[in-house]
This record gives structure tokens, sequence and C-alpha cells, in this order.
């Protein structure tokens, strides 16, 4: 029966390799070190993220938040996130907080079965939207 007093330690604890005690040991000479270079010999590190000289990956990538500025002002809205309006224009998508007060351009895409007509002026729509709109007796300017 196994209990705390007559538990034992063995296998449990390994002998520490010991390198360069002679080549019985299976670590000798070199100490498993290999042959010459920077990394066989004492102090030769090299140090943390240096790739050989070539501009480390970590001094290429820029060091905050990246984005666009291309594209900033063009938002995308999928037709089901207008379907509850009545008539869709910047105005009044910004009085519904679908767009922010920076978005200068929109486009409207998807394919959606619409419940009822909705009217959209002086923004782009894609020819899938286009085609649900108009088939559920909307109009697109």
């Amino acid at each position: 029966m196994v209990s705390l007093n007559n538990l034992t330690s063995k296998g449990t604890a390994k002998n520490r390799k010991r390198v360069g005690r002679g080549i019985g040991s299976g670590l000798g000479k070199t100490a498993g070190r290999g042959h010459k270079g920077q990394k066989s010999r004492s102090g030769g590190s090299v140090a943390r993220g240096f790739e050989g000289g070539q501009m480390p990956l970590q001094q290429r990538l820029p060091k905050f938040g990246f984005s666009s500025r291309v594209n900033n002002a063009l938002k995308q809205l999928n037709l089901r996130d207008v379907a509850h309006l009545d008539s869709v224009s910047m105005e009044t998508l910004r009085e519904h907080k679908v767009i922010g007060k920076s978005v200068e351009k929109v486009k409207i895409f998807g394919e959606f079965e619409l419940t009822k007509a909705i009217s959209v002026e002086g923004i782009k729509v894609s020819k899938g939207a286009k085609a649900s709109i108009e088939k559920a007796g909307g109009k697109v300017n």
C-alpha cells in the first residue's frame, strides 16, 4: 500500500551532464558545441533579434498602429444594414448613426430580400444591391 511515509524518489532526479570530461562520457572534446564558429566559443552568442546584419524584423515594422490614409473616408454597407430605412442618403445614414462624421463616401452592396421599397440618393450601389432594391419597388438615383 502506498502512503506518504513510504514514497520513494528513485528515478526522479537525473544526474547533470558533465561536459568536456573525456571521450567516454559522450560529451568530451568539443563538449557538444560542434566545431569552430561563433557559437562554439565562450561568450559567443548573438543578440536576441539579430539577423546576421539584415535589418531586424522589429526595426522593419512600424512602431505604432498603422491605418492607410487612402480609404479612410470610404465605408461599405451591406444592404441588410439599411433595409429598415425608408430613404437612404448621407444625411439619413448620419442621423441614424449608421456611419460616422468623417465618412465621405458610401457604397451599398449585397443581395437581400427587402420587405419594403427604399429609395437611395447620392450613394454608390452594387449591381446585386440595385437589383434587390428595384425588385422590392424602390429606386436608385
